[in-house]
């Protein structure tokens, strides 16, 4: 079926619409996939499984040195340069190997106090352990999907995330219903290996004309470019996912597990519908800002892209927020305390948009100290503001601060922005493509 041709013409539309459709399928098939875990976990086993979602995320990171956003970034610059993109992969093999050294070492060996920080309980050390031997899945997964982005294979991506995502959804409900909360806990922690078979069925044959494996060599002559997005990446996928944590465990000290799992459900319906913004993000957005050197071009492209995003995603939340009770209803059964969190939550996820929109420049221009800086203020304003509104106001106050630490994240990204290009020295050529 043909696309409109407003659509064709538009490749951040086209990459949304292609998206779109990816996501609501997607999303479906997360919403059963919850209403189960929630219906029969509980809010306390939902709790744990949002702590090993956690640790997952920051796992992606931690085993693959954080090099995805710069791997897109040079993909994309050195497509069609062989011997530059051999340098890069080199760089990232070893990257990796090292990465997930570390990784399973530490997970193996020290599973019970691991198991006690992010399950309350060593009875669940054995998961940690199965997250140890997944770690290079975690890390493979990580490497090609970058690969796959900076080439803005849209279509092809699409493809693997919705496969990898039914057979993950699959895999899970299998062991959710015949084992409980073990076997939830099992199966999300075996989803790398899924996403990994997949990506290589649908795109090993193109990746080989860019992937050369035999020539790969333990150098790493772009290590000190990877290092830059890495110390971005831990400032962001690692320190976020560590203060979500925190706040879990706050909760459940503080209030009780229960609750804890009232904000994992939130947290959990938020990263369902803002998944749709991330593929945006790294198949377009970082691609296009990385040839983006004026601020004329860089207005006219944020005003297309906030043109484009903006209103889809407001009409979207502005529905989840008039059926939230059927959320609850039907998805989230049991969690009636959830209710009153939504309109933070959405609110916040509005703002953040806005803003990640601004941050993928820091990206783009591998700005690290201004990135680092807006990462460790977001986190720290929002733990603090947490720490401080949970009493008063209980698990509401956490999405309170949600709220409030993305209007303080926008206007601190939005004002290193438009320093930057102040700072940008404008050639006589680059001034003639402006006017």
């Amino acid at each position: 079926m043909k696309l409109p041709k407003l659509i064709r013409d538009n490749l951040l539309l086209k990459i949304t619409s292609l998206n779109a459709s990816v996501i609501l399928l997607r999303l479906l098939v997360a919403f059963f996939l919850q209403r189960e875990l929630t219906d029969i976990v509980g809010k306390a086993g939902y709790a744990k499984v949002g702590s090993l979602r956690n640790l997952l995320q920051m796992l992606t990171s931690i085993t693959s040195f954080g090099v995805f956003n710069g791997i897109v970034k040079y993909v994309a610059e050195h497509k069609k340069n062989r011997h530059e993109l051999q340098k890069l992969f080199s760089t990232t093999f070893v990257f990796n190997i090292l990465g997930s050294l570390f990784c399973f070492l530490v997970l193996f060996f020290w599973s019970e106090p691991i198991s006690v920080y992010f399950f309350y309980d060593t009875e669940f050390a054995y998961v940690i352990k199965i997250v140890a031997v997944v770690v290079p899945f975690i890390s493979i997964q990580r490497v090609f999907n970058g690969i796959v982005n900076g080439l803005s294979a849209y279509k092809k991506f699409a493809k693997i995330e919705i496969i990898a995502y039914l057979l993950g959804a699959a895999l899970t409900l299998y062991m959710l219903y015949k084992y409980g909360i073990d076997g939830a806990l099992v199966a999300i922690a075996c989803i790398p290996i899924v996403q990994v078979l997949v990506l290589l069925f649908i795109f090993l044959k193109v990746m080989r004309e860019y992937v050369v494996f035999s020539e790969i060599k333990w150098k790493i002559p772009y290590g000190r470019s990877l290092l830059a997005f890495a110390l971005m990446s831990f400032s962001s996928t690692v320190l976020v996912n560590y203060v979500e944590l925190d706040l879990r465990n706050l909760l459940a000290e503080r209030l009780s597990e229960e609750d804890a799992g009232i904000w994992t459900g939130m947290t959990t319906l938020s990263k369902n519908y803002m998944v749709f913004s991330g593929a945006l993000f790294t198949l377009y957005v970082i691609p296009k800002f990385v040839g983006i050197h004026t601020k004329q071009n860089f207005l006219r492209e944020l005003s297309v892209i906030y043109k484009t995003l903006l209103p889809l995603f407001a009409f979207g939340m502005i529905v989840i927020y008039f059926l939230r009770f059927q959320f609850i209803e039907y998805i989230f059964i049991d969690f009636d305390e959830m209710a009153p969190l939504f309109k933070w939550q959405l609110l916040g996820d509005f703002v953040k948009l806005m803003a990640l929109v601004l941050l993928h420049q820091l990206i783009a221009k591998k700005l690290v100290r201004n990135f680092v800086f807006v990462e460790v203020f977001s986190a720290a304003v929002f733990y603090g503001l947490a720490y401080w509104l949970v009493d008063p106001y209980e698990v509401e106050g956490v999405v309170i601060a949600h709220f409030i630490r993305y209007i303080l994240y926008f206007f601190l990204v939005l004002f290193l922005v438009i320093r930057y290009f102040s700072q940008q020295p404008q050639s006589s050529t680059e001034q003639l493509t402006e006017h």
